[in-house]
């Protein structure tokens, strides 16, 4: 076994509160009735077990400190380590009820929860922002029509599984320092039902279910993005013995778009403007999710200028209102001109002397600046 100490993670000062604190974390974790049918949970479950059992008593940790597990065994017997009433009053606060040194996985005859199914969903951006109805297909598991979910069209065909005599659940027993632990686990015979079927169900091979392909609808609210999570209440896997549903988990993934560029509820769109416009001023269209607006180009506009129009980002998808859009403005620059424009635009260039305008201080200005 591994140092008591490393499994539990702490120091060898640890006090008594950050062992306790450990042991909790850590029992929670893996315990069996948490993690059913897994193995190595349930290795790990004792191992903490047996850590905090001992590191948690002065005395046993005392000897453990200075001969390690053989002076545990020298100075005990099974019968001394009777410490477990600690142990189990621990595990009452963390899982809400108390438990005995027999512990035991959940009651397989016993109603049990369907299990959720997950299923992908690609959707367009405009979709997200809009909102949309999709139909999905699932394939879920449900009772069988053929037997009901008896298992059996010859229910004379059942008899009492004689590995566990009905219970569903057989007893294993280990032997460790910290005495004799019990486990009840699962039949691996009858897998739980406490019932063999010698006539299985030709249609369910005997396990009562079938697998069903279904169509099924859903709204997509306005606002969702990549990494979203839609959930479906009852319209997973049926339940077994009676026991609920499964729900429906659509992961949400959004296609990127052409035209806008999104972070979290705000939206960013790169808008063309000309030359005469950037200078000069004036209105441009520009576009929203829901329609196209007229905006105000400043004079003196410059490429990659940036104006803030609220309200007109990715609808929030909790609450009310929606984030703001972001206009980014580029000049556009042709590569073709008619022979009009050609003859203005070198009339241009004369009459600002054969360079661009100077400013306060140039772009040449500050470039003659950074190498002086």
């Amino acid at each position: 076994m591994r140092d008591f100490y490393e499994i539990l993670g702490i120091g060898r000062d640890a006090d008594t509160n950050e062992i306790k604190r450990a042991y909790r974390k850590l029992a929670k974790k893996y315990h069996p009735d948490l993690n059913p049918g897994d193995e190595e949970a349930e290795k790990n479950f004792k191992e903490v077990t047996a850590a905090y059992e001992v590191l948690v008593d002065e005395e046993k940790r005392s000897i453990y400190d200075r001969y390690g597990e053989d002076g545990l065994r020298s100075n005990y017997s099974a019968s001394d380590f009777s410490g477990f009433g600690d142990i189990f009053d621990d595990l009452f606060d963390i899982f809400g009820g108390g438990f005995s040194q027999t512990y035991r996985t959940r009651d397989t005859n016993g109603p049990r929860r369907g299990a959720d199914l997950q299923v992908p969903l690609k959707i367009s951006f405009k979709e997200a922002m809009l909102g949309a109805e999709k139909e999905i297909k699932v394939h879920r598991e449900e009772e069988c029509k053929t037997c009901h979910g008896k298992k059996t069209e010859d229910t004379s065909s059942i008899h009492t599984c004689p590995k566990c005599n009905g219970r569903g659940t057989i007893n294993h027993v280990q032997n460790s320092i910290l005495g004799q632990m019990i486990q009840t686990v699962t039949c691996p015979d009858c897998n739980g039902s406490g019932e063999i079927v010698d006539k299985p169900c030709k249609d369910c091979n005997g396990s009562g279910r079938e697998n069903v392909k279904k169509t099924i609808k859903v709204s997509i609210p306005k606002g969702v993005d990549t990494g979203s999570v839609i959930s479906l209440g009852g319209q997973g896997n049926q339940g077994i013995n009676g026991g609920p549903a499964g729900d429906l988990l659509i992961y949400i993934e959004v296609e990127e778009d052409q035209v806008f560029k999104r972070r979290g509820a705000d939206l960013y769109v790169e808008v063309p403007i000309a030359y005469s416009q950037a200078v000069l001023g004036g209105t441009v269209k520009v576009p929203t999710i829901s329609e196209m607006i007229e905006e105000k180009v400043p004079k003196g506009t410059e490429s990659g200028d940036i104006i803030k129009i609220k309200g007109k980002g990715a609808p929030y998808l909790r609450g009310s209102g929606s984030g703001d859009l972001y206009v980014s403005y580029k000049i556009h620059v042709p590569k073709k001109v008619s022979e009009e424009e050609e003859k203005l635009l070198k009339d241009l260039l004369v009459a600002q002397g054969g360079q661009i305008e100077k400013s306060e201080k140039g772009f040449f200005e500050k470039i003659k600046d950074f190498f002086d």
